[in-house]
């Protein structure tokens, strides 16, 4: 894992990042996990809880949440929710980069998320919150030969939206315009060979 770490921190460091966080915009950090796997090295996906009211309810998707006031930074923000909702300690060490900032399609002006991308020796143990009903992991290679289209009821209509599947489950929305061009990143030929 360790080539791994230090091919994606020099891929992720290459590219240009697109920051979209003007002051007063609530904002939120999300962290993609990677571990070892089998064949490959896989991310790791919680499936949100169903609770009333919550709009992500019951969808698949990256840990993380809402930056707040004793967060240090959207770093501090991501390491701390992954923390609170799946009980995993994640470290400075294991952190290879970061992603574009991105806003909900549906709310533009609601949210701007930031992703940090960590790469873990090992697959840790879990401890999910109530936030949490479950943890799937997915293979890279197999991930990205996933994508396809899913039809959910979106913004009050059936909506064909871009999605991956992991463990049978759908991955549409931010979380697959997150994954999406990490996934082209780090299914490319050099780091495949890694």
């Amino acid at each position: 894992m360790d080539q791994l770490r230090e091919q994606l921190r020099r891929l992720l460091a290459a590219r240009a990042l697109r920051r979209d966080a003007p002051e007063g915009t609530p904002r939120a950090a999300v962290a993609l996990i990677l571990a070892p796997g089998d064949a490959c090295a896989e991310a790791l996906f919680i499936e949100r809880a169903q609770r009333e009211g919550d709009p992500w309810s019951g969808h698949m998707a990256l840990p993380g949440g809402r930056v707040d006031a004793s967060d240090a930074d959207w770093l501090a923000a991501a390491v701390r929710e992954t923390r609170e909702e799946i009980g995993v300690e994640l470290h400075e060490h294991e952190l290879v980069g970061e992603l574009d900032d991105l806003r909900p399609v549906s709310a533009p002006a609601r949210i701007v998320v930031r992703p940090f991308v960590f790469v873990l020796e090992r697959r840790p143990r879990f401890t999910l919150n109530h936030e949490v009903a479950g943890v799937q992991w997915a293979a890279l290679d197999e991930l990205a030969r996933s994508a396809g289209a899913v039809e959910v009821q979106h913004l009050g209509a059936l909506r064909t939206m871009p999605s991956y599947f992991v463990g049978g489950r759908a991955v549409w929305g931010m979380t697959q315009r997150i994954v999406e061009p990490f996934l082209t990143l780090a299914t490319s030929g050099a780091l495949k060979r890694a």
